[in-house]
């Protein structure tokens, strides 16, 4: 954290067609770190969101302060990609999950940054996600190569093994929670490793649905099961939901998280109720959609989607090989549409923004002012904070932890 200095960037600054209103903004000032040549793959937010852990493509899992960017500590071990990190134990704030292409998922002690837990998938398998549920709370599922492992994490020990449910890679796995007592959210990433294989999960229970477990593949398929009893291929499986392309992210909205949100890896997307086993809705051209109301740019990709609990209300979050970044409203009910994005992320990155931690728009999530934080493969961590203006949800990137390096403004392609 060392080099802090000013910086203005005149002529950089972008107007924000939200309103008429729209105000011209620019990065206030910066801090150099050791970034060097990283990718920001994702950020997750300690528990109480006091703190941030921030995974890098140097395999390494640096903590951050969420209200003023102190650096905190790593977590150093893992021998390859990354693929998703968690606070994942509520009665545990303090311990940071990660798994990685390595074949290993462990945990970290973000006090000391050294590892307390590890379990191994075995030779040549890469873990691409993971997820803790069951009725007891005891078990621990991993998307592996076309195959979803089991252990019961207090013991270490491995109970089952699904390996015909899927054809390709399982890039996520959740279990359902009530996002009432956790996260008003789902945030993540587009597919982060460097084969553009890994996608990140989270770990989500519903009340009276803590044995359901929801998987998602590159094959296409959703295939939800029940983790109760013992656990196999013939029994376990509840229903298959075909989304006919390569899936990339999932997520839950709606009440009781009773549907579900997918972004495929062409960029279309959906909106399914997993227990009618039906489509809510289908954005076949959602990324033109959204490009047609944003009058500043272009949608080039999606990094994620944002849901209220409180407003019921539901975003996809789209951005553009510059940098930028806009929450687009999502109503998928009577009328489906995809409208003009309600908070526009501007003039903090160069290149393709990875992973998104925010609040909703027009909100901040903690009493700092601040939006929320993204990362990507320039190399930038943004803070962005509201612009003061009571006409316009526009947001500034006011502290910028960033790499000396410009990264190339392509995206990898997922095939």
């Amino acid at each position: 954290m060392d080099g802090a200095e000013e910086m203005d960037i005149e002529g950089q600054s972008q107007a924000l067609p939200i309103s008429n209103n729209s105000k011209r903004f620019g990065i206030r000032n910066s801090i150099q770190t050791n970034f060097a040549d990283d990718y920001v793959f994702q950020i997750v937010p300690k528990n109480d969101w006091t703190s941030m852990a921030v995974s890098l493509s140097t395999n390494a899992i640096k903590l951050y302060s969420l209200a003023t960017a102190q650096y905190i500590g790593e977590c150093n071990g893992h021998s390859s990609t990354i693929n998703q990190i968690s606070f994942s134990d509520p009665s545990s704030p303090h311990v940071l999950h990660s798994c990685s292409s390595d074949g290993t998922l462990r945990a970290w002690d973000t006090r000391s940054f050294q590892q307390v837990f590890s379990v191994n998938a075995g030779p040549s398998q890469e873990i691409f996600s993971f997820s803790f549920g069951g009725a007891s709370h005891n078990l621990l599922a991993a998307g592996c190569s076309s195959q979803i492992l089991f252990w019961e994490w207090r013991t270490k020990r491995q109970v089952a093994c699904l390996e015909e449910s899927h054809t390709e890679d399982v890039t996520q796995v959740c279990y359902f929670t009530s996002l009432l007592t956790h996260f008003p959210s789902i945030v993540g990433c587009k597919p982060l490793s460097l084969l553009c294989k890994a996608m990140f999960s989270k770990v989500h229970f519903i009340p009276g649905y803590d044995d359901r477990l929801i998987s998602a593949s590159v094959d296409g398929l959703m295939c939800l099961f029940d983790t109760g009893g013992d656990i196999n291929d013939d029994d376990q499986m509840v229903s298959v939901l075909n989304v006919g392309t390569s899936i990339g992210k999932v997520g839950f909205l709606g009440e009781k998280n009773q549907k579900l949100w997918c972004l495929t890896h062409i960029e279309t997307l959906s909106v399914w109720d997993w227990k009618d086993e039906r489509t809510e809705a289908s954005f076949e051209d959602a990324r033109s959609l959204a490009s047609k109301s944003w009058m500043a740019d272009n949608v080039d990709y999606f990094v994620d989607c944002h849901y209220s609990v409180e407003e019921d209300r539901f975003w996809v979050i789209g951005g553009t090989n510059g940098g930028s970044l806009g929450y687009f409203p999502v109503t998928y009910k009577e009328t489906r549409a995809i409208g003009p994005p309600e908070a526009v992320l501007c003039g903090g990155h160069e290149g393709i923004i990875r992973s998104v931690l925010s609040g909703v728009p027009g909100q901040t999530m903690d009493n700092h002012g601040i939006f929320g934080w993204t990362g990507g493969e320039d190399g930038r961590l943004c803070c962005w904070l509201s612009d003061g203006s009571a006409t316009s949800q526009s947001w500034i990137s006011t502290l910028t932890l960033k790499s000396d390096k410009t990264r190339r403004k392509g995206r990898h392609s997922p095939y």
